[in-house]
């Protein structure tokens, strides 16, 4: 991995305004990175080489990579120096599936099909779709990846006898997608947001180190009528994804 100079971030700094020196080349370097120059697994010039070119001291220099860090845009790896990091997917909280707002992001998804089968609904899964413990369920397990990067572990449950899922039908669109080309229609939902450890099968699944951190999602999605119609709980990589929402005051 070489050093890629970041020749247009840090040559137009503004040494007499207010805006922080640190401020505006951890801007710069931002823009790069957003606009393509400084693409992710590229590692950015070391601190003594950035601090030269730019003329400014190794301080200013560090304060703007910590930002950078903290808003997770790049990481320092011991040995390699500080490497750019893919760039996180922000997904607006609202019915949708991640299929589709990955395609809607300009994003490439893909997915790999784990697990198709019927099983006894334990009581978490009986009691989201409204069913008797024991009684059976579709359970699909999927891997989503973004851009090739793996991002999600879903696991979903539907009732037995909902719809027919194969694989290939999965991995061309989305649940969702499947389900309204079967003529069912999610029309809501209850939705709970977490985040832990993930296990060291999910780590490995997502490409992770052990004790990756991921945030959660559980989803009862229902139709017109009411009908429970599919239950999700799933995991993403918190360092690469986000959920929005917007807030208004009532």
């Amino acid at each position: 991995m070489t050093a890629v100079p970041a020749s247009a971030p840090g040559s137009g700094i503004d040494r007499t305004s207010p805006v922080p020196l640190y401020f505006q080349i951890a801007q710069q370097l931002t823009s790069a990175i957003d606009g393509g120059a400084l693409p992710a697994g590229s590692r950015l010039e070391s601190e003594v080489e950035l601090a030269e070119r730019i003329g400014v001291s190794r301080p200013t220099i560090r304060q703007a990579i910590d930002r950078l860090i903290e808003q997770g845009v790049v990481v320092r790896r011991r040995g390699i120096g500080t490497v750019v990091v893919p760039q996180r997917i922000r997904r607006p909280l609202q019915l949708s599936s991640l299929y589709d707002d990955l395609l809607a992001a300009g994003r490439r998804p893909t997915t790999t099909v784990m697990t198709v089968t019927t099983i006894p609904a334990d009581s978490v899964v009986a009691h989201a779709l409204g069913l008797s413990r024991g009684a059976g369920v579709q359970f699909l397990e999927r891997l989503r990846s973004a851009d090739g990067v793996p991002l999600s572990l879903m696991r979903n449950y539907l009732p037995a006898g909902l719809v027919e899922l194969e694989p290939p039908g999965l991995e061309a669109r989305g649940l969702y997608a499947v389900l309204r080309s079967a003529g069912i229609q999610p029309q809501v939902a209850e939705q709970t947001l977490g985040a832990r450890a993930a296990t060291p099968a999910e780590a490995r699944l997502l490409d992770g180190p052990r004790g990756l951190t991921v945030l959660t999602m559980d989803r009862t999605a229902f139709d017109a009528s009411g009908r429970a119609i599919e239950y999700g709980s799933h995991c993403y990589r918190a360092d690469r994804y986000t959920f929005e929402m917007r807030l208004v005051v009532r």
